[in-house]
């Protein structure tokens, strides 16, 4: 019987954000499966829509005999803390070790992944693997999306496959597609040739959605390119708020002959690069963006939607600025917005019960410039121990715990305040605290795109708006020092010069 060990280790570092990934926020999860180890993967990674889960799936069609090892994830943040990759990845390639003689390895890695220690934390864990196997199994892994691709990467993986879908509604099928290549090459003993580019300018996250264009086209256009000769062709936006060299998008081909690869990596280029002027829209303050939802909503039969992206903790935020918050109160607005975290603000609200007025100081402990705590008197409608299912398209179906959890009102706006992070993708982190999404006047969702998948039916118009936050909307205004040289750090936007002394600290770095 055919033997796969297989395992998953999922981080996506914002490397300007304010709080660090420890072991405890992989053991809990944050709106990804809690961690699980050995057999017990297997358990948990079923009808979900997680890489690993799509691949199990497939496998087991195969009649596959699978070697779990351990399944670790964590909302984004800053650095992945040294002890907990450490632990991780050690129990990762002790597993494989383990588990005796195995005819190949699939991994469901993020691959934007920055720890304390290393800036390409997907690059080492697959060098560490391929230490261990040797270069004669086939090591195939599954990526994000987002995925900050590194030679590193590309030098150690047979194959690496990203999803196609922002919000990412594909996970589960980018395992199944790992299975399908992987079987290709059980079959024929045949590695591919592989092509990879790296392309000069950032995308940032608010226009990489595919559900609207350019980005819809090119991944239309990929698949077409797909063939016989070139059996798996990838295109990572990237996730523009990594600090270091191989930060930005990228397009990787895998092909019968080197040939095959690069010419249809080349044609991917070549289209991205295309489109370069159409990676742009607009985006609006909170007033801005607030006022014209409300004159929106007057003629609107469906809710409008404002994403309050730059605090989204899918791409490192904390999840608990106020700007937004405080635009909605200050305009008089009727909505609802979430989800806010602050475990102390939620253990006020219960400690108070359902139906009293509780003055609190909420949210804004992150230290965001611009941010600070909201006080401000609240009415608790209603309590929740924070335990749920979110059956919509991007969570699609995830046991959630939001820990203790309450909606608190103030006029008319209603507030999600939660005891762990998890962004707002789904409609159910409304109604768990007793707020009807599709009631709403406005809603404002904690998110930059994956909301869309479950929202975008229940909505008549979606809105930008940029508060203060951990994650910039304009790529631009971060405080990059160690990207690579000459990469645009926005869409038509200036070159990347590093200082003498950080282009000197990267050459150190890059020699150790």
């Amino acid at each position: 019987m055919t033997r796969i060990a297989v395992g998953g280790f999922l981080h996506e570092t914002n490397t300007f954000a304010p709080t660090k990934a420890t072991y405890d926020d992989f053991v809990h999860g944050g709106g990804w499966p809690s961690m699980t180890h050995g057999t017990e993967v297997l358990k948990v990674m079923r009808k979900i829509n997680v890489g690993l889960a799509g691949f199990v799936e497939a496998a087991e069609a195969n009649g596959w005999e699978l070697v779990p090892t351990i399944f670790a994830a964590a909302s984004p943040s800053a650095h992945v803390s040294r002890d907990a990759f450490e632990r991780i990845v050690t129990e990762m390639v002790d597993g494989i070790v383990a588990a005796g003689p195995i005819d190949a390895v699939y991994l469901d890695l993020h691959g934007a992944m920055v720890t304390e220690h290393y800036d390409d934390g997907e690059g080492e864990t697959l060098a560490r693997v391929r230490k261990a196997i040797g270069n004669d199994l086939p090591l195939l892994v599954s990526l994000d999306l987002h995925a900050n691709v590194s030679p590193k990467m590309i030098e150690h993986a047979d194959a690496l496959i990203a999803y196609r879908t922002y919000p990412h509604v594909d996970m589960a099928d980018t395992g199944r597609a790992c299975a399908r290549r992987l079987a290709l090459m059980l079959k024929t003993g045949q590695r591919f040739a592989k092509a990879f580019r790296q392309l000069p300018f950032l995308i940032p996250i608010s226009w990489q959605c595919t559900n609207d264009q350019p980005t819809k086209g090119i991944y239309q256009k990929l698949a077409a390119l797909e063939s016989d000769a070139v059996p798996t062709l990838s295109f990572a936006p990237g996730f523009p708020a990594a600090d270091f060299r191989d930060c930005g998008p990228s397009v990787f081909a895998y092909g019968r002959t080197q040939a095959d690869a690069d010419a249809a990596a080349d044609k991917v280029v070549a289209l991205v690069e295309s489109h370069e002027d159409d990676f742009d829209g607009r985006i609006y303050s909170p007033d801005e963006g607030v006022q014209l939802a409300m004159e929106l909503a007057k003629s609107a039969s469906k809710p409008i939607i404002i994403a309050d992206t730059q605090d989204n903790p899918g791409a490192g935020g904390d999840s608990d600025t106020t700007g937004m918050l405080r635009a909605l109160v200050r305009n008089r607005a009727s909505a609802a917005t979430g989800v806010i975290y602050d475990p102390q603000s939620a253990k006020a609200a219960h400690t108070a019960g359902v139906g009293a007025t509780v003055t609190l100081e909420l949210g804004g402990k992150s230290g965001i410039p611009g941010d600070a705590p909201y006080r401000e008197t609240f009415v608790v409608e209603q309590l929740s121990d924070g335990k749920f299912v979110a059956p919509g398209p991007y969570f699609g179906g995830r046991d959630m715990d939001m820990g203790p959890s309450a909606c608190l009102r103030v006029g008319d706006v209603r507030v999600v305040v939660g005891s762990y992070k998890a962004q707002l993708a789904d409609q159910s982190m409304y109604r768990y605290v007793g707020i009807e999404p599709t009631a709403q006047k406005i809603l404002v969702n904690k998110s930059s795109v994956h909301f869309r998948a479950d929202f975008e039916p229940i909505a008549e118009r979606l809105l930008i708006c940029a508060a203060p936050g951990a994650m910039p909307a304009d790529t631009a205004t971060l405080p990059w020092k160690h990207l690579r040289p000459g990469i645009r750090i926005k869409p038509n936007g200036p070159t990347f010069t590093p200082s003498p002394h950080h282009a000197q600290t990267d050459r150190d770095h890059a020699d150790h």
